[in-house]
């Protein structure tokens, strides 16, 4: 099959004509080789052979670099091409009486051809352009998402391995914004009730004690009696205790970030903790407490989001510190997640629950004694405790753009510092101020009168 293109120009404007080749797998070029040292480009695939024609008969010709082209002539007009290696190189005509009649610069490149169909085929509406250089390939244009241009890529290596030159850039929006909502509810409830008796008599006290060890020192309340018994004096006391506590914690970090890359976010603080090393020195390290956030977000395709993400709430806790006599080291109560997920813009998901419900009981009785229906009871001693935790952590991702500076609004936008009048005449310690300008401005303005807001059913 003859194809005719037009590559090259000519200085002088002397065209020849194209001949049919007679190999099955050369491809006819048209070829403008001119007389009188003119010189003129020939582009060749690798791999693949041309066929071109002069105008005027050669007697002699010769390729520069045989490694990157080889030549063979077919007739006294007719030279046949083939592309070896990426380069280029210089193939001279001579005449019969050795005079020179053209210098052609062929320049052999990978063929992409068969990769431009397989790139149009895999992502039909993206405008990729595909260009060679040298012995690699060099792609350009604007492309949807992060996951098609990886794609692109990925295709683009399989035809020139680690000789591919990526000058795509990514449209759409490509900044993520992650809300994370930490919700945690403690609630403790512990009831104890106990009782001590003593006995005494003329030569002194014959016993005394608690019917319950550990029994908790805080007399919140207590009954107390006593009987005699001939000689011997008996004492009772009944100590009961009832707490209960609601901890609620509740943390919300907002953290924007560019897709495919990391974001962190730290709002707490660092304790200082002593290392001993290896020579008997102690430094001092610190660790972070408080609310950690660390994710990288990546566009994949249009609004949907992949999402790597660490985040963390850590408090100091001293109840369970590490003592060695000379100094305390507090420990941490920490709840983390790690995880990778998909949403779409404005989808939340629920990355991690705990659920925990912790019971402890005990009792103590004297001998036989507190096996006595209804007086048994006096001698004998029970308590209880029951700690039950819920954590739930929500994300929410949302594409966002940039906005003009005015249109956000500060916590400190609404408040001023007091005048000296305000301040001591009526002793406040600060003066709203609403904002007049902008978008914060003109929500400032409107008048809420009545129910307004969300109703969910």
């Amino acid at each position: 099959m003859t194809y005719r293109r037009i590559f090259g120009a000519a200085l002088l404007g002397l065209a020849i004509s194209v001949s049919p080749t007679f190999s099955p797998v050369a491809q006819a070029e048209t070829l403008k080789v001119v007389r009188n040292g003119t010189d003129s480009v020939l582009s060749v695939p690798m791999n693949r052979a041309v066929v071109v024609e002069s105008d005027v008969p050669f007697a002699e010709l010769s390729i520069a670099n045989p490694g990157i082209a080889d030549i063979s002539s077919l007739s006294d007009r007719t030279i046949y091409v083939l592309g070896k290696a990426p380069g280029a190189t210089t193939l001279t005509l001579l005449d019969a009486t050795g005079r020179l009649i053209t210098n052609v610069e062929v320049r052999v490149a990978p063929d992409i051809s068969e990769f431009k169909e397989r790139l149009r085929q895999i992502l039909p509406s993206e405008k990729v352009e595909v260009r060679t250089a040298n012995d690699g390939i060099v792609l350009s244009g604007t492309i949807s998402s992060m996951q098609k241009l990886q794609r692109a890529l990925d295709l683009a290596e399989r035809y020139a391995p680690e000789r591919v030159s990526n000058l795509m850039t990514v449209g759409g929006v490509q900044q993520v914004l992650l809300k994370v909502r930490f919700a945690e509810m403690q609630r403790t409830v512990s009831k104890s009730l106990s009782s001590s008796i003593s006995a005494s008599g003329t030569n002194g006290s014959i016993f005394t004690g608690s019917l319950l060890n550990g029994a908790n020192p805080d007399r919140l309340g207590a009954l107390g009696f006593s009987f005699d018994i001939g000689s011997v004096e008996v004492g009772v006391l009944l100590e009961a205790l009832e707490q209960k506590g609601v901890v609620r914690t509740l943390s919300e970090p907002n953290l924007t970030a560019l897709s495919g890359q990391e974001a962190k976010f730290l709002a707490g603080g660092e304790y200082p903790v002593p290392v001993s090393q290896e020579n008997g020195a102690v430094t001092i390290e610190f660790k972070p407490f408080g609310v950690e956030l660390n994710f990288i977000p990546r566009v994949v395709d249009g609004d949907l989001i992949n999402l790597e993400l660490e985040t963390a709430v850590s408090a100091i806790d001293t109840a369970n510190a590490y003592e060695d006599g000379t100094f305390s080291i507090a420990a941490f109560r920490r709840r983390e997640a790690s995880t990778t997920v998909e949403l779409r813009d404005g989808e939340s998901f629920a990355i991690a629950g705990l659920l925990e419900d912790d019971f402890q009981d005990k009792t103590g009785q004297i001998p036989w004694l507190g096996d006595i229906p209804v007086l048994g009871s006096l001698f004998r001693s029970a308590e209880y405790q029951r700690d039950q935790s819920e954590l739930v952590i929500i994300i929410t991702a949302h594409l966002v753009t940039p906005t003009h500076g005015e249109a956000l609004a500060l916590p400190t936008d609404r408040i001023k510092p007091p005048s000296e009048k305000d301040l001591f005449l009526y002793g406040k310690v600060a003066k709203d101020k609403r904002p007049t300008s902008g978008a914060a401005g003109e929500v400032a303005k409107q008048d809420f009168g009545g129910s307004y807001g969300y109703v969910m059913d």
